[in-house]
């Protein structure tokens, strides 16, 4: 007689929310858990009826304990001898750390992973990775562009998480990264690899293992046309750090961005310069995206937008240009194209300039992003500077946050801003009249201004 199995698997259908990862049993127009329109997508999900195995991967019996008697002594933070990636990171990889980096396609996220690995390995750090889109032959090429081919880095190419997770357990390494996510699946979950379900079940699986036996692991994820990790948002609340790369593949600078990170602060970014040899770190990032040893021109102006703990000096541009069409154009890159109008609003009403019937076109030189409100009043005077035809000297900077008064209100860490300019040789600083100014720069000349109306007025001047 054969016994019947009484554990039995049977399909169900969800709705998966995209933003918070939340599902409901059937679909409405709007999540109840986070309020987002059009965000419930139908996925299959398998359950088990009957006794369900629990997700044992080897690791410790946890007791409950006292937060006074944990000990900290094994957090020390393993370094990758990239000083940009340790910055972001927050000073390097904490133990049994769950890592997601993503970007768009080119990027450089696996470049930066297999250099990084190289360095690490180099060092006597044992490192695996996984590559699940390329074969052994494949990552030997890139790592001969690379100039890494010689490292004793240890490679596997899987898609199977349970082989991935019995050889990781068996080898023990320090550093374990996943290339990528998308392409990892479990063979007893139904769907195809990189769908919610996989996902999710594989991250949580990943999670596990990180942190019962302390192995850094690093996720590579792709993302959306939107910019987002492709899959459920849930997949960001699972880890413990999420990094973002930013900038055109096609121009030799990125950005890595830190969106979450429970082991330092969410603000930091790196800079890399894209070379023959892969992305190496840029050590002094404002003199990357300052154009320098050219005449002065309308429409450009200097500041300085704090990210996270460095001080970065770029610049505005601004172009405005008589209409031919029956609306103005309001084109913005690398700026809020709210905030782009609500200046615009603000030189109409408050500065007199009149530019209602123009195109206006603000955009970042170096194709980075910036959200620091402190860069409003460089782009309201490179508007104005183009608009009028009076330009500003490539050593004058402007620092302020503009009020919807007209008033030109106070930034944060002004004397740190102001410290940076002066090094990189800034000799005019236009800032706000509540700021605080540092006690020494060095013959530095500051204007400081309360108002729209006077920042115009000072413009002004500069024709005559």
């Amino acid at each position: 007689m054969v016994a019947l199995n009484k554990t039995k698997a049977k399909k169900e259908i969800e709705f998966l929310c995209t933003e918070c990862g939340n599902t409901t049993p059937k679909w409405v127009g709007k999540c109840p858990f986070c309020g987002a329109w059009n965000t419930l997508k139908e996925h299959a999900v398998e359950v088990i009826d009957g006794p369900r195995a629990t997700r044992g991967l080897g690791g410790p019996v946890h007791q409950v304990v006292s937060l006074k008697d944990v000990a900290t002594e094994d957090t020390r933070r393993l370094s990758t001898a990239n000083t940009e990636f340790d910055r972001v990171l927050g000073g390097g990889l904490a133990p049994g750390s769950l890592v997601l980096i993503g970007g768009d396609p080119g990027i450089g996220k696996s470049t930066l992973v297999l250099t990084t690995l190289a360095t690490m390995t180099a060092a006597g750090v044992k490192c695996l990775y996984v590559s699940g889109e390329e074969s052994a032959c494949q990552v030997k090429l890139r790592s001969e562009r690379l100039s890494v081919s010689g490292s004793d880095m240890l490679l596997l190419c899987e898609t199977s998480l349970e082989k991935i997770l019995e050889q990781a357990k068996e080898i023990k390494p320090q550093v374990l990264v996943i290339d990528s996510i998308q392409t990892v699946y479990k063979a007893d979950l139904s769907g195809t690899p990189g769908s919610a379900t996989q996902l999710r079940e594989c991250a949580l699986d990943l999670m596990v293992f990180a942190k019962n036996t302390g192995c850094i692991t690093i996720m590579i994820g792709h993302v959306t046309k939107d910019g987002q990790i492709a899959g459920p948002r849930i997949l960001e609340h699972m880890v413990d750090t999420v990094v973002y790369f930013e900038g055109d593949r096609n121009h030799q600078y990125r950005l890595l961005r830190t969106i979450k990170n429970r082991f330092g602060a969410t603000d930091e970014i790196g800079v890399f310069e894209m070379t023959s040899h892969g992305l190496m770190p840029v050590e002094n990032p404002s003199k990357v995206f300052l154009q320098e040893n050219s005449p002065p021109t309308p429409g450009s102006v200097v500041c300085c937008a704090l990210e996270g703990s460095r001080a970065m000096l770029f610049e505005t541009q601004a172009l405005v240009n008589q209409t031919g069409f029956a609306v103005p154009q309001r084109v913005a890159a690398g700026i809020d194209p709210k905030r782009l109008t609500i200046i615009l609003a603000l030189l109409e009403k408050f500065g007199g300039v009149s530019i209602g019937a123009s195109d206006v076109f603000a955009s970042i030189a170096g194709g980075i992003k910036v959200s620091d409100a402190s860069s409003d009043l460089a782009l309201a005077l490179a508007i104005a500077s183009n608009h009028l035809g009076i330009p500003l000297g490539r050593q004058t900077i402007a620092v302020g946050e503009l009020g919807l008064s007209g008033e030109v209100r106070s930034v944060s860490l002004l004397d740190q801003r102001l410290k940076e300019a002066r090094r990189l040789g800034m000799v005019e600083a236009i800032v706000p009249a509540s700021g605080r100014l540092p006690e020494v720069l060095d013959g530095m000349k500051v204007v400081r201004v309360h108002n729209l109306s006077e920042v115009i007025s000072w413009l002004m001047d500069k024709k005559g």
